[in-house]
């Protein structure tokens, strides 16, 4: 049995990590709870936003804590002018064409990145990156702790944008009532791609604080695909407070999976917290609150 203090280290590594996990599934909960559209390519976008921050960091000399706002302002206007223009044709489509639609975007942005980077791992090598907070028996990764601190901030900005703008209280609006939406003559083809490119910003943040903490790789999407599935399904598909609290649960299973079992056990853990969740909560934690 390891230590109480290597326990509690991992406890707050899982935490910290989670938080971050949350952000990247906010994303993806956004877009499905207002548009009702599942972007299979969410993996393939975080992944994109990572290579953002490397070229940032090998050409421009950019932390990619700083680089951070100007790639979500990339994403941001990405993600709209491609739910604007292309994906809002689909969006009263047949549930499968709509997958087939972002099946075949995950596609193509990975080939993209396979062609412009190639095979090999890429990362991010900061002067703090091996350094840690010392907070008596804990060691805390500055790293783990910035990641979850722009995740927070920018997790409570969104918050503040939905419930006090009123761009964010029509957009809700469309969530709970899109035909109500386009009687009252909101602009719904646009809030949904303000809602899509949000959706963009938000996994781009989540990407640039991830990438000191995993090498970058073309093939990396799926895997934060299904992870972000996971954490919303977790969490209540639809439910931004659930997709944090997905995040939690999932970040914190994960790093005492890999303590007390081993490091190959933490995707077992996290589907079957899955499956023990949805017994006893079909609909996810949090599911029907938004």
């Amino acid at each position: 049995m390891p230590a109480a203090s290597t326990i509690v280290n991992v406890v707050v590594s899982g935490v910290l990590t989670g938080i971050v996990y949350g952000l990247m599934a906010l994303g993806l909960s956004a877009i499905f709870g207002v548009v009702r559209l599942v972007n299979f390519a969410h993996g393939e976008l975080m992944t994109l936003a990572m290579y953002g921050a490397v070229v940032a960091f090998q050409k421009l000399a950019l932390d990619p804590f700083l680089s951070m706002a100007g790639v979500a302002l990339v994403f941001g206007a990405l993600g709209y002018a491609l739910q604007r223009g292309f994906i809002n044709r689909f969006v009263h489509r047949p549930e499968h064409a709509q997958m087939l639609l972002m099946l075949a975007l995950a596609i193509i942005v990975g080939n993209v990145l396979l062609l412009a980077f190639g095979p090999d791992a890429r990362n991010v090598q900061t002067s703090y990156q091996l350094d840690s907070f010392e907070l008596g028996p804990l060691l805390v990764d500055k790293v783990r702790v910035y990641a979850a601190a722009a995740a927070l901030v920018t997790t409570a900005l969104l918050g503040a944008f939905f419930r006090l703008t009123l761009t964010g209280k029509a957009i809700r609006a469309c969530a709970d009532n899109p035909l109500g939406a386009r009687v009252a003559g909101l602009p719904v083809a646009h809030l949904y791609a303000v809602t899509f490119g949000i959706g963009a910003a938000t996994v781009a943040v989540a990407g640039c604080a991830t990438v000191q903490l995993i090498d970058v790789t073309p093939g990396l999407g799926p895997a934060y695909t299904l992870l972000a599935f996971v954490i919303v399904i977790v969490g209540g598909l639809g439910s931004m407070l659930g997709a944090l609290l997905g995040g939690l649960l999932i970040g914190l299973s994960e790093a005492l999976a890999g303590l007390l079992i081993s490091p190959s056990a933490k995707s077992m853990v996290s589907f079957g917290l899955l499956a023990a969740i949805l017994l006893v909560w079909p609909r996810g934690l949090m599911g029907g609150r938004r």
